[in-house]
Parts: C-alpha cells; structure tokens; sequence
C-alpha cells in the first residue's frame, strides 16, 4: 500500500460525500434523534418546578427560593398576570406574598398566603414547591420542623436519568451509519458503477481502495460520534478518555463496514445485510435502557465491547485506564476483521476477473 495513493483516493471519496444520501443520512441521524431526546424526555424527566412570585412586601422567601437550585423561580409583577400564566402552564405554581407576610408570621398571626396551580403540572412539582414554601415559613417564624428527617440512599450510585440511558443508542446510529454504512456504502457503489475497476486500473490496488475507505470511515465515525456525545452533554469528566475510546472503536466500525461491503455485490443486498443484522448490531443499547435486565447476555454480543466504554466513561467517569480491558477486546475483533477483510478481498478480485 501506498499512502501517496491511500491520500488521493480518501480525498476524492471526502470530496463527493456531501453529495452521498448515506453521507448525509450518517451526520442528520443521531443529530436529529439528540434533539428529539432532549426536547422530549430531558425536558419530560429533568425539568426543575417552576414557580411563580409575587411579592408585595420584600419577603424573605422571594430571596430564599431564588438560592434554591430545585427550583426555577421568577418574580412577576402583578396577581393577575401570574394566574394566566399559572393558568397557561407557563409555571407549575404561583406564590402571592402580600404585604408585611414576614412580620405577621414572627408575629404569630397567621396571614393569607395564596398558592396557585397548573393543572398541567406534575404532582411531584406541586408537592416540591408545597414542602418548600411550608419550609421556608418555617424558618421566617423561627420554628423547627416538628421531625428531624434522615434520607437514606439505597441507590448504588447517583440516578441515571433516562435521557442518559438513551445516549449509547444515538451513539450506537452514529457508529452504524457513519462508520459501518458509509464505507461499505462507498465501496458497493464503486462496484455498482463499475469505477472500481478503472481504479484497479491505475497504479492503485484494491488495498488501497480499501484503506482509504477505512479512513473515510474513521474520520466521519469520530467526528459525528463527538458531535453527538458533546450536542448531549455527554463526553464526560475526563475529555482525553472519550476521544482516545472513540478512536479505537471508530476504527473497529469502519472495518466491520468494510466486511459487510466485501459481501454485498449490490445495494439491495446492503441493505439486507444491515437491515438483517440490525436487531443484533442494536441489542447491547437496550441493556442500558433497561438496567434491571440480565447484563451478561449483552456481553456475549460483540457490538457491547464497542460501546461498553463510552458508557462507563459517561455513567460511571471511568478513565481509558478503567477501560483497557475493553478496548483490548475490541483491539482483537479488529485483528480478525482484518483476517476477514483479506479473504474476502482475495475473492472480490478473483470474482472481478472473471466478470
């Protein structure tokens, strides 16, 4: 193999990608899915209450709520604008704090306190925001809570939101299309139009053809898959980690794309390959939705070790260290891809001769 060629070769296939509907398919996917997941389930899952103020007394509790970071509070001007947009869903709640609250609480009096509520909110905001105005009240009369609460973490670890758990599976469409179709996309197209053997025709050999299509596929894979990690806030604590994982596993998409284009002579049989092998190349993601689901048959799959880091490095802030073991799996399915890709190469060439 030649660089010189390999170069030439990776240069022409970048320069006609934007005009690939694979191409274009590989970088709108998991960008598109990134944006549904967090406009949906991020703000489903994670949104903090809101609540409403109206304070006409320079409460304390005004300032108490805004240093309370559960909370997502906003002062308004007026009574009746904070019940239409209480009533509009634009807050889960409204709080009205009329004139002299505090004095008359540490006065032991007992003032009116109006408490508005979207109908629209869930009960765990009304019940958030309903503890903490009684708790704050509290603090202004100088009384203690009647109880002294003791939370106790039963968890392993922190909470892992859903959003979260959907990460590897946007990952999982970046691997698949920018690093397994692409290439293998690339590769069938080149024999479809017969420009494969005006290739083989020039000094370049089917090596190179083949190298520079594993680079095309490396570069997209990296690039998109830290797109998409960074668009959900996802590459983790130690950046340097994530980006040496995701340059390993580029590399072992791009050569399993280039396996699946050595065995499909044409489109429709690309297509049947990956729509065939789709449930299997998806299954180690669904383990990750579903935690509680036995985690040793995802092992047995070999697409898990290709995605298993980038979880750990996300969910658990595991360093390339933490990983190795890992990545030297996936280091090995690269060695026999490439036993693979050798054979099947033998057999292109030999096929193409005869044609």
């Amino acid at each position: 193999m030649k660089l010189s060629t390999i170069a030439r070769i990776f240069r022409k296939d970048a320069a006609l990608g934007p005009r690939s509907p694979f191409v274009l398919v590989a970088i709108t996917i998991p960008i598109a899915m990134t944006l549904v997941i967090q406009l949906v389930f991020g703000d489903l899952i994670e949104a903090k209450p809101r609540l409403a103020l109206v304070d006409e007394g320079n409460s304390e509790i005004t300032r108490a709520i805004g240093e309370i970071d559960g909370i997502v509070s906003t002062v308004l001007d007026d009574v009746d604008t904070l019940r239409r947009r209480v009533e509009a869903h634009d807050f889960d709640g409204g709080l009205v704090l009329p004139a002299g609250f505090d004095r008359a609480v540490r006065a032991g009096e007992r003032p009116p306190l109006q408490i508005y509520i979207s109908g629209e909110s869930y009960a765990i905001d009304r019940m958030v925001l309903a503890v903490t105005a009684i708790d704050l009240i509290r603090d202004i009369e100088g009384r203690t809570a009647p109880v002294a609460v003791d939370v106790v973490d039963l968890g392993t670890g922190d909470p892992i939101s859903l959003s979260t758990r959907l990460v590897p599976l946007i990952a999982m469409y970046a691997f698949i299309m920018a690093g397994l179709f692409v290439p293998a996309s690339s590769l069938v197209e080149e024999r479809e139009r017969h420009t494969l053997h005006a290739l083989l025709s020039t000094p370049a050999t089917l090596p190179d053809v083949l190298a520079a299509k594993a680079v095309l596929g490396i570069v997209l894979t990296f690039i998109m898959t830290a797109i998409t990690l960074a668009l959900n806030r996802a590459l983790g604590p130690d950046y340097g980690s994530m980006l040496g994982v995701l340059a390993i596993t580029s590399v072992f998409w791009a050569l399993l794309g280039l396996v699946v284009g050595l065995l499909a002579r044409s489109s429709q049989a690309l297509f049947a390959i990956v729509k065939g092998a789709g449930l299997f190349l998806f299954a180690p993601v669904v383990f990750y939705i579903f935690p509680d689901w036995p985690q040793w048959i995802a092992r047995i799959i070999p697409t898990f070790w290709a995605i298993d880091p980038l979880w750990r490095i996300i969910a658990e802030g595991a360093s390339l260290v933490d990983v190795a073991g890992s990545l030297a799996i996936v280091a090995g399915m690269c060695v026999l891809l490439l036993f693979v890709i050798l054979r099947l190469s033998r057999r292109m060439l030999a096929t193409m001769g005869s044609e």
